[in-house]
């Protein structure tokens, strides 16, 4: 297998193969993140990813999951995203499920006949990272789409029957957009009625745009109590059904974990535990990406 560069991938594919089909994010301008700022983007030949996959069929013999790299592989072309699917249904016989990270944009340049045709293929799941459902938020970050944009390509993964796994950034609306932040997501999220909610809590980042506006006093990090507020105004407002919700990346201050609606209320709770001052939250040093 050859890597090119630090290679990402989300925690529930920590025992996955990883297959880097393009080499950075073809948007790589969000102002938070700096995953692929080395990266010159490009889609690799795919002679290259073939033999990836014939060596790794040569070293593992038996894979279960295998998630497609690197920032959004969705946006291959489809012909070219069903060669790759197909040659691993051809090696990987037991390979229960692929996994890929996708924009809003790429999502909506496949039809949903091509999404249902890359679900038959294998594409068991798809990360999107939606990060807010507030407009001012996603535009002050530079995500380069609007929410109406992020619930139509939410919409088209849930209707393909694809798993949709959505990733938000609890504090990147910064101090004066606690309430925004938190009743904006939960309106998106629940128009989208994803499969899975992931929250990661925002990071200093140094050589990002919204590090050096915290430097200078533009942007203001919230602290974990005021973290823990906005996560429970989004628990209070969201509206969803039978959905994995989970708080408990490297980056956040204190672990949370249930299933939508039914835990709405043991993770209020637990939240309510912490602001009261009874939980000790993770040291800024402990955090993670």
């Amino acid at each position: 297998m050859r890597y090119e560069g630090i290679v990402y991938r989300p925690p529930s594919e920590a025992y996955s193969l990883i297959v880097q089909v393009t080499i950075g994010c073809s948007h790589n301008g969000c102002s938070f993140c700096n995953m692929y700022k080395e990266k010159k983007f490009r889609v690799r030949e795919l002679e290259e990813i073939m033999e990836d996959l014939e060596q790794a069929k040569l070293k593992y013999g038996v894979v279960k999951k295998i998630f497609l790299a690197d920032g959004d592989a969705l946006v291959l072309e489809t012909n070219k995203l069903k060669k790759i699917l197909l040659k691993i249904k051809e090696l990987f016989p037991g390979c229960e499920r692929v996994g890929i990270y996708a924009t809003p944009n790429d999502i909506l340049r496949k039809s949903l006949k091509e999404l249902c045709e890359l679900k038959d293929l294998g594409i068991g799941i798809l990360y999107l990272g939606v990060e807010s459902g507030s407009n001012e938020i996603l535009k002050s970050i530079n995500k380069g789409v609007t929410t109406q944009e992020m619930i139509m390509a939410g919409y088209r993964v849930k209707e393909s029957g694809i798993k949709l796994s959505t990733t938000l950034i609890s504090g990147i609306g910064g101090k004066e957009k606690i309430s925004e932040n938190a009743k904006e997501s939960a309106k998106l999220i629940s128009a989208i009625n994803p499969d899975f909610i992931g929250f990661l809590t925002l990071m200093l980042e140094p050589g990002t745009p919204i590090y050096e506006d915290i430097q200078s006093g533009a942007f203001k990090l919230l602290n974990p109590e005021e973290i823990m507020h906005e996560l429970k105004e989004f628990l209070q407002n969201v509206e969803v059904t039978n959905c994995i919700f989970r708080s408990n990346h490297a980056s956040n201050y204190m672990p949370l974990a249930g299933t939508l609606p039914g835990d709405k209320e043991k993770l209020l709770n637990d939240i309510d535990f912490a602001l009261k001052g009874k939980y000790k939250y993770k040291k800024e040093e402990y955090r993670r990406l």
